[in-house]
């Protein structure tokens, strides 16, 4: 538990929202997003404040735990309802690289701050910041670690198809990173494509959580967990209803040398004593309690860009 692994980095960036409410752009195709919406501002408002609250205490509970985390505010003057989930529109690698995503919705392109980009160059080693959001402009869009569920070790990026993870922008990723890009199809409950990989897949240092049930080839179900397999992990398979409720919404970190596993109270409540005794043999649980960010579709992984860069001395 104690060894050092490039798969769960040690520090992220957060951001917490003062104008949050379910994004209407993005409802179409996230099943996992909460059809209602207030009904007058006092409610809104209420809904806002209380999901500031909840980043606010989830970063109180990752500093405990002995994550490092920069915390951004937004007061949503942009029309930014999203910006909760920043590992959309960017991510870290170790050598010194950054990305930047092209974004499905409008108003979530938004979301990409100079001044998160700028604390990365100053606390970290950033050598080059490759930018792949002018692929918008072609209606290509791949939306980052949703998109995409990176295995750092055996360099495989695990991607379910949906209209956020476009195979040319894939593909660049993958050359430009030197990933092996490893994609399927996926069904949620609707029948329709899971809008992103990252809540039904989760791989960290020695185990990987991820909803099998919902890729309807079995000749790529079982190609996909050889894989995971053969990387040496530990393949906990979680039900439908697990999907449902976040259980693959989850994040590996580096905690004081440590590793944990962030992840939202409703996913931790769901798992079964068995599958949490797995998960216990390589990192600590630390649930986070965030049901209403969960109602915008995401939970603690999506709120959680890990930074996979050296820092500066």
């Amino acid at each position: 538990m104690n060894l050092p692994s490039i798969q769960a980095p040690s520090a992220v960036v957060m951001i917490r929202p003062h104008r949050f409410h379910p994004n209407p752009e993005t409802a179409a195709d996230n099943a996992f997003q909460c059809a209602a919406a207030a009904t007058c501002s006092e409610a809104a408002q209420a809904i806002a404040e209380t999901a500031r609250d909840e980043v606010t205490q989830a970063a109180e509970a990752l500093e405990h735990a002995g994550v490092r985390v920069h915390l951004f505010d937004d007061f949503g003057e942009h029309g930014t309802p999203d910006s909760v989930f920043p590992n959309n529109w960017f991510s870290t690698h170790a050598g010194g690289h950054v990305a930047l995503y092209p974004m499905y919705s409008g108003n979530r392109r938004r979301e990409r701050r100079p001044d998160v980009i700028d604390l990365l160059k100053t606390q970290y080693r950033v050598a080059e910041v490759i930018d792949f959001s002018v692929l918008e402009q072609d209606e290509v869009f791949l939306e980052g670690t949703g998109a995409m569920v990176l295995d750092h070790v055996t360099r495989v990026a695990y991607t379910a198809r949906s209209r956020r993870a476009d195979p040319a922008a894939l593909e660049r990723f993958c050359e430009r990173f030197q990933y092996e890009p490893m994609c399927f199809d996926t069904a949620g409950a609707d029948g329709k494509p899971i809008y992103h990989t990252n809540v039904m897949m989760s791989v960290a240092t020695d185990f990987a959580l991820i909803g099998l049930d919902v890729i309807p080839d079995a000749t790529r179900r079982a190609e996909i967990r050889r894989r995971l397999e053969q990387s040496g992990r530990t393949v906990i398979g979680l039900e439908r209803e697990q999907i449902g409720n976040f259980a693959g919404n989850a994040i590996e970190l580096t905690a004081n040398g440590a590793r944990v596993l962030a992840l939202s109270q409703r996913a931790y409540d769901c798992l079964s004593p068995e599958q949490r005794r797995l998960i216990e043999r390589s990192a600590q649980l630390l649930p986070l309690n965030v049901p209403t960010i969960e109602m915008a579709g995401g939970s603690v992984r999506c709120m959680l860009a890990g930074i996979h860069l050296a820092r500066r001395h």
